[in-house]
């Protein structure tokens, strides 16, 4: 895909999978300002296309829509950062900031998941404290993992039951 609607296409899957998108015109009028944010960043130049997409390729693996979310408002999240350092005077970029602050607010749950992840990742599993506290949990940690599989399991085989496959 080339990089020329990339922005467009990320921006696209996030609206019309949570239903941010009311008409094609809003879509239309999105597309110009990424268009100008574009120009903004001189995105044609020969470098973009150095090491393959950095948002769209990772999104292919995310398949569940609870898992999309997850992912979505992460991304929503850097390119919400990535404007705080543009010009905030012109209209393209304040209304690509709204678009996606507004998004950004429909996605809160996957906000919270990732913050609930970054903490997984901060915990010191070398303290002996913490260590104490994770074999204690260790057994409803597996009770709850069997219950997720075991829904799923359940999910499979009445779709098995239901399909005249």
């Amino acid at each position: 895909m080339a990089f020329q609607t990339y922005s467009l296409f990320v921006l696209s899957i996030i609206m019309i999978s949570f239903g941010h998108v009311e008409n094609r015109l809003n879509l239309l009028q999105l597309q110009n300002d990424i268009d100008k944010l574009k120009a903004d960043f001189n995105s044609s130049h020969s470098d973009v296309a150095d090491g393959g997409p950095i948002f769209t390729e990772k999104l292919s693996s995310w398949t569940e829509r609870n898992e999309k979310r997850i992912i979505l408002s992460q991304i929503i999240s850097m390119y919400l950062k990535m404007l705080e350092n543009t010009d905030r005077s012109k209209a393209h970029v304040r209304n690509i900031s709204e678009e996606l602050h507004t998004l950004k607010e429909s996605l809160s749950d996957g906000s919270k998941k990732i913050e609930d992840l970054k903490d997984l990742t901060k915990l010191q599993m070398s303290d002996l404290k913490i260590q104490r506290k994770a074999v204690n949990e260790l057994f409803s940690v597996l009770q709850k993992l069997g219950d997720t599989s075991s829904s799923h399991k359940r999910k499979r085989s009445q779709f098995q039951r239901l399909c005249k496959c």
